[in-house]
């Protein structure tokens, strides 16, 4: 089995590059226009594209049966696949997934607090990120409740984000309190190679296990403890 990388930008080619994948998956990893389109034999197939390809990857898993990782929200892989497994997971940072599993399930226990919300990113990213929505969502917080901060010096004064990290790097910060009381939650990822670690953790995982044809949320892969 071969793991075919769809997709031309940043992390696409960060996988292409990460050392670990192919022996995470214990198999070749290629560009998607290096694969054998004439062979059949199952594939994993890594979309990380900006959706141009996914129709051709769609095809060809349809055609092998390969299984299909879906590392974008929002796409046409969010339907119910036809005749292969699809695998959902926007964030492949598997600490990050864990913390927000547990925001999910126990958000709803801080219902009637006073709840803050700090997302912090890249100058360049201008769009609240998917990751910060839904925590605002665990927490019963509203997507516009959500503080977004851009400017390289408040971060790098205020947020203490390393300036060798201002490119890059994804920051949150909740506060919740109450008149007597004050919980503080913070993360902090910073480069790329948590998304390429997480990448290979989940490879592992579909080649440890036998995938139905259906779609799995990452979430799903949390709860079952294969991440």
């Amino acid at each position: 089995m071969q793991v075919l990388i769809v997709g031309t930008g940043k992390l696409a080619t960060e996988l292409l590059q990460a050392p670990g994948l192919g022996a995470a998956a214990a198999a070749p990893v290629l560009p998607w226009t290096d694969r054998d389109q004439n062979n059949t034999a199952p594939a994993i197939v890594v979309h990380a594209g900006s959706g141009r390809e996914l129709q051709d990857a769609i095809a060809y898993c349809q055609a092998s049966r390969s299984v299909l990782v879906e590392l974008a929200t929002g796409s046409d892989a969010d339907a119910p696949p036809q005749g292969f497994p699809v695998v959902v997971c926007p964030n492949t940072n598997i600490l990050m997934l864990k913390f927000m599993h547990m925001l999910e399930t126990s958000g709803h226990l801080f219902k009637g607090y006073a709840i803050e919300l700090t997302e912090s990113h890249q100058q360049q990213k201008t769009s609240v990120p998917g990751t910060a929505v839904s925590m605002a969502q665990s927490l019963g917080l509203a997507d516009g409740a959500v503080r977004s901060v851009r400017d390289p010096q408040q971060q790098a004064a205020q947020l203490r984000i390393p300036a060798e990290h201002l490119a890059r790097h994804a920051y949150h910060h909740i506060v919740i309190e109450d008149p007597v009381c004050s919980v503080t939650l913070e993360t902090r990822v910073y480069g790329a190679s948590p998304y390429a670690e997480g990448v290979a953790r989940i490879l592992a995982a579909i080649r440890a296990h036998a995938l139905e044809d259906r779609m799995y949320l990452i979430d799903e892969f949390v709860e079952r403890g294969w991440v």
